[in-house]
């Protein structure tokens, strides 16, 4: 065995990092019979110095994170600061300087994934980012390494905990949106400012990159469709019920039937209840893969918290150190197909639409008439109502997104429709 140890270097130390740290240390002796080799904590990058990090000899903390993955003598950077910059710069700089990387930085990974990995196989260094994604859940590995001999068409998932733990209490409670965020906010599942989650960055994020490991092409962010969750209200889930469903924030990642293109989107959309994900609960995360041999794959954990995203850190960091010692170098970036991304308006799928309109004669025949006339095909039709006033849902066959949005525009110029109270797509079946 190496007697030397691999010095590992941390950038950021707060829920995350901290929980790295700790369990550098209190597993020191099951990671070195691991790896081959001790692993020694040789720095913390902070903005808080003054701060009070119990575990942590004060010696390794520095403000300077340039210098510490400038030192040469760093095998491997843990990056757990997140956004774009300064992370971006100090992985680059951490390459050039012979160490390898392993992140969590979901939202960098998105937007610059290429660059990165291109650096980091021009200097001959690891790239491995398991927890960008879903947490502890492992999943990217699988993706690149386990199903690198299938062929995958299609990721579904869960890939927000605060969005699942939203629509979660929503559905089984009855409370309203903001009701159930300020639930989320109390527990510690929402952020003060929850936009990334609600409005659906976070899960977009996510997305893109599941959708360039699966297709073996590139996606970034730009390319990703999204919907956040704040619209989805009591009445929907109310519908949703009546179908048998209920609603999930999903991110979907799908090759198209022919081959030559994919799409990643990020929705809340109506699921059976039948379906896998439609019992995931609370705060956790659950990933749907479906495989040409492989057939359906079902991953499900924790999300996100401190030590199950420390989990997936550690995993990868007992991977890229076994590398280190062995002179060799895991699984890069694999974008040989170079499929296009198609914009969400070639999209299909299901749709449930409600609408407000006139209680009298002929209301049903018009709306179908638009229908007809944008292509779109009826599946089933509700109605209900009393005073002249009557609620309509109508739950589509799969039409394309652009196809949908057509008729929507049309139906609201009608005289007999008073509003469209809600377009939920409807995944899963």
């Amino acid at each position: 065995m190496r007697t030397r140890p691999l010095k590992v270097a941390l950038l950021g130390c707060g829920v995350v990092g901290s929980e790295v740290a700790r369990i550098m240390t209190t597993h020191a002796d099951d990671l070195t019979a691991r790896i081959g080799a001790p692993v020694e904590l040789a720095g913390v990058a902070v903005r808080r110095p003054s701060k009070v990090r119990a575990g942590i000899d004060p010696e390794l903390i520095t403000t300077d994170a340039t210098a510490l993955v400038k030192r040469g003598d760093i095998d491997v950077i843990v990056e757990v600061i997140g956004g774009i910059e300064p992370a971006r710069t100090l992985i680059t700089t951490a390459f050039e300087h012979g160490a390898s990387v392993v992140s969590a930085n979901k939202a960098l990974l998105a937007q610059d994934g290429a660059a990165l990995h291109k650096a980091a196989e021009d200097h001959g260094e690891d790239l491995y980012y398991e927890a960008a994604v879903a947490g502890a859940i492992p999943l990217i590995r699988p993706l690149r390494e386990s199903l690198a001999g299938d062929k995958v068409n299609r990721v579904l998932g869960i890939v927000n905990g605060t969005t699942n733990f939203i629509l979660d209490k929503m559905d089984s409670s009855g409370a309203g949106y903001q009701e159930a965020l300020d639930e989320a906010t109390a527990l510690g599942y929402a952020e003060a400012d929850p936009t990334a989650d609600v409005e659906g960055f976070d899960a977009a994020a996510k997305a893109a990159i599941l959708a360039g490991i699966a297709f073996h092409t590139r996606v970034r962010l730009d390319d990703v469709y999204r919907e956040g969750m704040t619209e989805v209200t009591a009445a929907d889930f109310a519908s949703a019920r009546q179908m048998g469903c209920t609603i999930k924030l999903l991110a979907i990642c799908e090759r198209a039937a022919d081959g030559e293109s994919v799409t990643a989107r990020v929705h809340p959309a109506m699921i059976p209840l039948s379906h896998p994900l439609a019992s995931v609960r609370e705060a956790y995360n659950a990933v749907f893969v479906e495989a040409e041999a492989a057939g359906q794959l079902m991953f499900y954990g924790p999300g996100a918290g401190g030590a199950p995203t420390a989990s997936a850190v550690l995993g990868d960091l007992v991977a890229v150190c076994r590398n280190k010692l062995a002179g060799s170098n895991g699984p890069g970036e694999s974008a040989y197909t170079r499929l296009p991304v198609s914009p969400m308006g070639e999209v299909f799928t299901r749709y449930h639409i409600s609408l407000d309109v006139a209680d009298k004669p002929g209301v049903l025949a018009q709306v179908a008439t638009v229908f007809a006339e944008h292509g779109v095909s009826i599946d089933t039709v509700r109605q209900s109502g009393k005073d002249g006033e009557a609620s309509l849902v109508v739950v589509t066959h799969r039409a394309t997104d652009a196809a949908l949005n057509g008729v929507v525009d049309r139906l609201r110029k009608l005289d007999t429709v008073r509003g469209v109270a809600s377009i939920m797509r409807v995944e899963g079946e």
